[in-house]
């Protein structure tokens, strides 16, 4: 076991979408589109979707690959519709220490801006989980322009 003298780190980013503020947000909490995005990528997504979208409310997202059961899975502290989403998270084969995550979404004249953070961060995880909120924001806009629309589940 590494017992690392490092201090955790807080990842930061921002994206800006074209959406509106709700549809950005409704895109963490709604189990049919977080599938296509969170925690997924474009060839994977989430094949196992739960989300229990109040505060104090869990959720799982997992997928099976190469025979393996990968998944990511939390609590909700806070949900401000539409501007802030505060949750808990831990991978299932990283049980160690619970992340949290903050996104706030800024309204903008056209669109919005997001800003993530992602505290308590192992700093030796940090490269990787910068990269992956990185591509897992680019699968959101994604998302978010394929269904201009209003965004149900099926």
């Amino acid at each position: 076991m590494n017992h690392s003298k490092e201090q955790p780190t807080a990842i930061r980013l921002t994206r800006r979408f074209r959406a509106p503020p709700r549809r950005v947000f409704d895109a963490w909490l709604d189990p049919g589109l977080a599938g296509r995005w969170l925690f997924a990528t474009a060839s994977s997504p989430m094949t196992d979707v739960e989300i229990d979208a109040r505060v104090g409310g869990r959720f799982r997202l997992a997928d099976r690959r190469n025979g393996e059961i990968t998944g990511h899975h939390g609590r909700y502290v806070e949900i401000v519709p539409p501007r802030r989403l505060v949750f808990t998270l831990r991978g299932e084969r990283r049980t160690r220490n619970a992340t949290r995550v903050i996104v706030e979404i800024v309204p903008r004249e056209r669109g919005c801006e997001l800003r993530l953070s992602h505290e308590n961060v192992p700093p030796d995880r940090a490269h990787d989980t910068e990269a992956r909120w990185t591509g897992m924001l680019y699968g959101l806009g994604e998302t978010l322009a394929a269904r201009p629309g209003r965004m149900n589940s099926n």
